[in-house]
């Protein structure tokens, strides 16, 4: 990349903070075969708590444009990481209305932290490598998502859950402290009439809402947020129950499919940039990870460790890999120094397919009795929305 010094700096500040918070959020899943029973629940039940989350994440990112604009995005971002360490803290009281209520309070924390990046990286990332420079600091998010599943088993056989939440909290708290030396020199240009209230949270929907490609956005978010969140759910819990895994190795295999989402959002993000349209790869996206979803149906306990390793890899690189590609492009379309505003609009979008899914993820569950036929059922949204995105081409 060019200019690299001036945009590699701002890119690890920006993706230590999204995989302290995306850490904070995906901990939440790994813990559940452990964590369900000692509250009483079925495993499955962590898609309530990742529902509560991502209505916290939705409020959050949605209201983000205002503080970030009066307070700055270094600011936000460490209240973001506090509010991730008090949620954590809440939910490992292992009371079951304070759990639910620790998991939207980590929510309110983690949606500002992408609006908030996405405001110094807009600055600073240059036309030739917009996309990657976004993908690389999304990659934040799946490697928060490795963190959970390699570190998490760990913690829980050292201190048990709920210490192991606690401990995951602490660290949110580190690097909130840590960044406070940056803000001389992101926290700049600050409008201190900028709004805050409740009212103004809405703005940014508005602002998505009245342009038709950031609205056709939108839509992908919602359902591609969907899909995403099925993955990192209920991975680590189809394979514990379905095909006899340890938590352990179960873990390693979410932290697997993590893994290949970094390489595969660094790959996407180079592909957007010099090869194909933004457009163009996130259809592609949508078709492969709806066809992962379908092959579900075809894995079973016979499947040697490998293959299911290479499933993983394969869903994970397609279904949490979408992500820098898209805000790159919401960023491209947003008007004039509102950048940070148009991601937090698109992100309410995106959380409200993520709110939505695990609460419907459940029901299907409950009644096909087979998480497997349950992915094969939010497979078809996302291969009609990738089809679409393929053949509905807009003119140059």
């Amino acid at each position: 990349m060019s200019d690299s010094p001036r945009v590699w700096f701002p890119l690890a500040v920006t993706f230590s903070i999204q995989t302290l918070v995306a850490f904070a959020v995906y901990c939440a899943p790994v813990m559940a075969p452990v964590a369900g029973p000692a509250l009483g629940f079925s495993p499955a039940a962590v898609g309530y708590y990742i529902a509560a989350t991502y209505l916290g994440s939705m409020l959050g990112s949605a209201a983000a444009g205002g503080w970030v604009a009066r307070f700055g995005p270094i600011r936000v971002s460490q209240a973001g990481l506090v509010l991730a360490f008090v949620g954590l803290a809440m939910a490992a009281s292992a009371w079951p209305p304070l759990v639910m209520a620790g998991g939207f309070v980590v929510g309110l924390g983690y949606g500002p932290t992408t609006p908030a990046s996405s405001a110094i990286l807009v600055r600073a990332a240059p036309p030739s490598s917009f996309s990657l420079v976004f993908s690389i600091k999304q990659t934040g998010v799946p490697a928060g998502g490795a963190l959970a599943g390699a570190l998490v088993p760990v913690l829980i056989l050292a201190a048990g859950w709920q210490w192991g939440a606690v401990a995951i909290g602490c660290c949110c708290l580190a690097l909130a402290i840590a960044i406070g030396a940056t803000r001389e020199r992101y926290d700049r240009e600050l409008d201190r009439q900028a709004p805050v209230s409740l009212r103004s949270a809405v703005a940014p929907v508005k602002l998505v809402h009245a342009d038709r490609r950031l609205r056709e956005l939108c839509v992908t978010g919602v359902v591609y947020g969907g899909v995403q969140i099925t993955l990192v759910t209920y991975l680590v819990t189809f394979l514990v129950e379905s095909f006899g895994m340890s938590l352990v190795l179960a873990g390693l295999v979410m932290a697997v499919a993590q893994v290949a989402s970094v390489t595969g959002r660094v790959i996407w993000g180079l592909l957007a940039d010099r090869a194909l349209k933004r457009r163009t790869m996130l259809g592609l996206l949508g078709v492969g990870m709806g066809i992962s979803a379908l092959l579900a149906l075809a894995a079973g306990p016979d499947w040697p460790r490998w293959l299911l390793f290479v499933y993983a890899s394969a869903f994970g690189a397609t279904a949490v890999g979408w992500n820098g590609v898209y805000l790159a492009e919401v960023a491209r379309l947003a008007p004039e120094g509102r950048a940070s505003a148009a991601t937090g609009g698109a992100l309410f979008f995106t959380f409200l397919g993520v709110v939505v899914t695990p609460p419907l993820f459940n029901g299907v569950l409950a009644l096909a009795g087979s998480y497997a036929l349950a992915y094969s059922v939010f497979a078809v949204p996302s291969l009609a929305m990738g089809i679409w995105l393929l053949v509905r081409m807009p003119r140059t």
